[in-house]
């Protein structure tokens, strides 16, 4: 049975999409996930990048995306009221609510749901204040312990070269995006096509243009 690393911070659309889809995406697959909550934001200072509620034009593209697809897919999204949001409070009562910072389906699920089907601004001191009573972490979620685990996640998602959310770490692959899932079913039913020459052939093609 394989273990798929999840990486997601609950500020991505596409990450509550790919959760949401999930179950009836893997039907049949016997497997592991282990859900890790990473900053974002930390990616992407990391390469460089500005996420795509930052650039306005992409940002109204992305919106209008999503709630397309959750339509097509029959999850139920409803934007919050502000976005983007800082999510490092949801992060952290995530993480606070199992010992090895690695939350279960039912939490995951909770803070996905608290941020994209209620229309609410989904920082607001007092929902998280209420949702954390709901969830009654093990740990302080504002404590050392938490803030490390957030950070320790962060570090070993880029270091393995995870650059977005969501994004599925099973053995040596990386998969990124919601779009992603049918490829990952794909490789966890042994699809030939991952043992011969496409997977690599990113390697081989060379840079043209750099921009300075």
């Amino acid at each position: 049975m394989k273990t798929i690393t999840f990486y997601l911070d609950f500020i991505s659309p596409y990450a509550w999409l790919a959760f949401d889809a999930w179950p009836q995406a893997m039907q049949g697959i016997g497997h592991r996930v282990v859900h890790k909550p990473i900053l974002f934001a930390a990616l992407l200072k990391h390469h460089g990048q500005l996420g795509p509620a930052e650039i306005p034009a992409k940002r109204d593209w992305t919106y209008r995306q999503v709630l397309w697809q959750a339509h097509q897919q029959g999850s139920p999204l409803q934007l919050p009221a502000m976005h983007p949001f800082n999510p490092l409070g949801l992060l952290r009562l995530a993480l606070a609510c199992d010992a090895s910072g690695e939350p279960n389906r039912f939490v995951c699920e909770k803070i996905f749901r608290h941020v994209w089907c209620s229309g609410q601004e989904a920082a607001d001191p007092q929902r998280l204040a209420q949702l954390t009573a709901e969830l009654a972490p093990a740990r302080d979620p504002s404590g050392a312990e938490v803030k490390q685990a957030l950070q320790t996640h962060t570090d070993q998602a880029i270091a393995q070269g995870v650059f977005g959310v969501p994004s599925f770490a099973v053995d040596d692959k990386l998969f990124w995006g919601q779009d992603a899932l049918p490829m990952l079913r794909a490789y966890l039913q042994v699809d030939p096509w991952f043992d011969g020459p496409h997977w690599q052939a990113p390697a081989l093609c060379g840079v043209g243009v750099k921009r300075a």
